[in-house]
């Protein structure tokens, strides 16, 4: 009798184990729109090797500035109705499972916060623009009627000054029954100078690290005890429900900081993710990536 009810717990423990470790897997998320020979948004989505995507750059607002979006080669946002493909790739993803942010910020460009009201007017821009609000087939929307998932802030210019507020009101629009999704990409440095009080609203779902363009906390000639040390100050000390490492695709993707794929999946991955927070590995960008191949060899790994 002892051993059947030994056996019956087993096989009771069985789907829990089983979603344990589906709640453990990582994956890779990617950003994409910075480049035009870095194929369509549909056919990043169709490698299977993603499971996030970041459209990248709304490089203007606040401030008084009107907002605008730069997707480089792939269309001109600043023409109606140019960049409306761009729904098709949105809704191929989404339907693979793939959630697609649109990020907000980066290392060129101009933007800022001036007041709590500044950051408002934009978390409704984003919303009636990007997002579940407004007309869908308004041609205000710059690529066009597909909803996406939710905003990534990469700040990186200009001062830290009200984007708590922003990821504040940008989450108060899941009320309307589709869930916001926040997510961040902060330089390594803890804490970010420019992300610091917004993460601190514990409100980020996913927050992708730059461990790169950072010598204190990078890979470097061998060297992975500054990025593992860092990794581990950030995931005990940052409340968000997954955190990634965030790698240059291609040792020309960054300044420094580029990391062998053979160290990542080697030596350092076995290091993070011990942590329940590891959430997988961010890669800068799908263009690098195409030209290297870096997420093909290490997505058995992640």
């Amino acid at each position: 009798m002892a051993g059947k009810l030994i056996f019956i717990a087993h096989l009771l423990l069985l789907p829990f184990l089983s979603h344990t470790a589906a709640a453990n897997r990582g994956g890779i998320a990617v950003y994409w729109g910075q480049n035009g020979n870095e194929g369509t948004l549909a056919a990043t989505c169709a490698t299977g090797r993603f499971s996030y995507v970041n459209i990248a750059f709304l490089y203007i607002f606040g401030s008084g500035q009107s907002p605008r979006l730069n997707l480089a080669g792939h269309c001109d946002p600043s023409i109606a109705g140019a960049c409306n493909f761009v729904s098709d790739g949105i809704r191929a993803c989404q339907r693979r499972g793939i959630r697609v942010f649109l990020t907000i910020g980066g290392g060129v460009g101009s933007y800022s916060l001036s007041s709590r009201e500044d950051a408002r007017n934009l978390s409704v821009y984003l919303w009636q623009t990007f997002l579940g609000g407004g007309r869908r087939n308004s041609t205000s929307r710059p690529l066009g009627d597909a909803v996406l998932d939710g905003i990534d802030l990469d700040i990186e210019l200009g001062s830290s000054l009200y984007y708590d507020n922003l990821v504040r009101y940008l989450k108060s629009y899941s009320i309307y029954g589709r869930r916001v999704f926040i997510t961040g990409a902060p330089q390594c440095p803890f804490p970010d100078r420019l992300l610091g009080a917004a993460l601190n609203t514990r409100l980020f779902d996913f927050v992708w690290i730059q461990f790169y363009n950072n010598p204190p906390c990078q890979y470097s000639s061998g060297n992975i005890t500054n990025l593992v040390n860092s990794w581990r100050l950030w995931t005990s000390s940052v409340n968000a429900r997954r955190i990634f490492l965030g790698l240059p695709a291609a040792p020309q993707a960054a300044g420094s900081g580029f990391t062998p794929p053979d160290v990542l999946t080697g030596q350092i991955l076995p290091l993070i993710k011990r942590s329940p927070k590891y959430g997988g590995v961010m890669l800068w960008s799908k263009y690098w990536d195409d030209q290297s191949g870096y997420s093909s060899s290490i997505l058995a790994s992640v």
